[in-house]
């Protein structure tokens, strides 16, 4: 992709790094097992879609240019991404994670990479708490910004600089604001990764998991990882995720303007007793967020009066779904405690404020006036 044009044009893939026969404006999927060859010593440059496939490679592309990044490597899920990035360190290496992650992040951490002598500590990248957590087996700092749910923002340009002296990855996984609004990239992180599935795909039709780089030599173990494990993402799911790229401007800047009147609305309600959005003046990662990011996204969580006021919302919506997930064009709400963050330890959850009374909303591209309403609805039941 060439990048001397705007982000908006850079979403169209229009300069194709895989060129068609036929030059198809939407790019084909190229649904095949394997590739043949004419004679003995021909490169085609594919031989097997396990490896690598032009569909899922032209959605590398793409990605790798909107994240200002030299490689991009597809995975099935956003799990199967951060799994892979965790098959960058051996037995005994030390990672310092952030302590209000998703929940997921946080089962594959505790269930799986623990078992393979993985070791892992827990803190609050957002506080400057991360120094006094490495050790001399850290090799990596792994966190979101902002997290989920509870929208903590660490000031990713500051951390680099400690990571980088220290001789320590710095992994920022960019799923809640989307390379349109955030490129940790540029902020002096090493690896970005993203839940393809939300604001990339964008339809809540397909499941992806995305990794960014700069560095070529770690690229490369993380696409050896890629074909052994058969972890990569299939032509019809990329060309889903291609399809979806292409509107991601347009979608981040309505849902974000939604998502702002929402917050509004909501520090106003008497239902309420805390609204977290990095967007409100008062949010303790508001001038970080202005500094590092292009605006605030549309992810939001609050915090009812009550638990039962709590669940009457999420029995009584109409217009929104009560469903996991998020970054799709229709708007979502969650309960934190029993689906996205069941796996999170019990305390863990009542520490960070993950409690009976926290939902979560995924803004959509709807109407914002009858999102409001919609709210306003539920509330006056």
């Amino acid at each position: 992709m060439k990048w001397d044009v705007s982000f908006e044009t850079r979403c169209q893939g229009m300069d194709l790094s895989i060129q068609d026969q036929y030059h198809a404006i939407s790019f084909p999927i190229y649904q095949t097992a394997t590739f043949s060859r004419s004679y003995l010593g021909e490169e085609s440059g594919f031989d097997y879609t396990r490896q690598s496939n032009p569909t899922r490679s032209q959605l590398e592309s793409v990605v790798a240019s909107l994240e200002n990044g030299k490689e991009c490597i597809a995975f099935t899920s956003g799990m199967a991404a951060v799994t892979a990035v965790m098959g960058l360190f051996e037995p005994g290496d030390h990672i310092i994670v952030d302590e209000d992650l998703y929940g997921g992040s946080v089962r594959l951490f505790n269930d799986v990479c623990k078992r393979y002598g993985l070791e892992f500590t827990y803190c609050n990248c957002s506080t400057g708490e991360v120094e006094a957590c490495i050790r001399d087996n850290t090799k990596a700092v792994y966190l979101e910004t902002p997290t989920n749910p509870m929208m903590h923002v660490t000031d990713i340009e500051e951390l680099s600089k400690l990571t980088k002296d220290r001789g320590v990855l710095l992994i920022v996984d960019n799923t809640f604001l989307s390379p349109f609004f955030q490129n940790p990239l540029d902020l002096g992180a090493d690896i970005v990764i993203h839940s393809g599935t939300k604001y990339i795909g964008g339809h809540h039709d397909t499941i992806g998991g995305l990794v960014i780089l700069n560095d070529t030599d770690v690229a490369g173990k993380i696409r050896l990882i890629l074909t052994t494990t058969g972890a990569g993402l299939s032509p019809f799911d990329s060309w889903l995720m291609l399809r979806g790229v292409r509107t991601l401007a347009v979608r981040m800047e309505r849902a974000e303007k939604n998502a702002r009147a929402i917050a509004e609305y909501l520090v106003n309600s008497p239902h309420v007793t805390k609204v977290l959005y990095p967007g409100l003046p008062d949010h303790p990662g508001y001038e970080i967020m202005k500094k590092q990011a292009r605006g605030f996204g549309s992810m939001i969580s609050f915090e009812a009066e009550s638990k039962e006021f709590a669940v009457k919302v999420l029995n009584n919506v109409d217009l929104f779904y009560f469903a996991e997930s998020l970054g799709g064009t229709e708007t979502l709400i969650t309960y934190p405690l029993t689906q996205t963050h069941a796996a999170v330890p019990e305390d863990v959850r009542e520490r960070l404020g993950i409690n009976e009374r926290l939902l979560r909303l995924s803004v959509g591209i709807e109407g914002a006036e009858d999102l409001i309403g919609e709210i306003d609805r539920v509330f006056a039941l």
